[in-house]
């Protein structure tokens, strides 16, 4: 994933089993297909080149069974390591917080949602029969991508949708090239999060 043109669109497969979707950059070029496999104890998450999963380029992977305060681990295909994106445990509970960690174990950036109650309204409508169907609609969350210095680099953004399948990627500042790398494979591994949690 280098030189990649923004907005990066990723749009979920509601036709399969898998839990996967595919990221499109803004020149139409499929860039990632993202296969999250299924009845795992510990999440395994496969990047490929597209659809054709012909291509392996990356690995996620839990450090635990449980994922309530789990670390993630993004490798590249042959095991080298990229860095890793690991949920703040409690804090989640009403603004969903991950930080990006790089290869060398340090924080470098910081993913938190811009509005909790985003969430707190999504949830609550979609207790509400047939108005609950309408959520995807309404309600969608953003959240933003920070560095250590507290500037907002990058911006992923729920898209009104049906089945709530659509997100954007949008880039605020300037990136290093691996930096790009790290921060796409930790919104894909958040949004696979995110988007179970509701």
């Amino acid at each position: 994933m280098r030189d990649l043109q923004f907005p990066i669109q990723l749009t979920f497969n509601i036709g399969t089993l898998s839990n996967d979707f595919s990221a499109v950059d803004a020149n139409g070029r499929t860039m990632a297909y993202v296969k999250q496999k299924l009845f795992k104890l510990k999440e395994d998450i496969s990047i490929f080149s597209d659809e054709s999963k012909t291509e392996l380029h990356y690995k996620i992977k839990a450090d635990r069974w449980i994922d309530w305060s789990a670390a993630y681990s993004m490798t590249h295909a042959d095991g080298r390591e990229l860095g890793k994106i690991a949920r703040k445990g409690w804090r989640s509970l009403w603004k969903a917080k991950y930080l990006i960690i790089d290869q060398h174990q340090k924080e470098q950036f910081t993913i938190e949602e811009e509005n909790g109650w985003v969430k707190v309204w999504d949830n609550l409508l979609g207790e509400i029969p047939i108005l609950g169907l309408l959520t995807g609609y309404l309600f969608n969350p953003s959240y933003a991508v920070t560095n250590l210095n507290g500037r907002k680099v990058v911006r992923l953004k729920k898209q009104a949708s049906f089945f709530g399948r659509k997100f954007e990627i949008t880039k605020l500042d300037t990136l290093e090239n691996d930096d790009d790398e790290r921060v796409i494979l930790g919104l894909m591994m958040m949004v696979l999060l995110e988007r179970r949690r509701g």
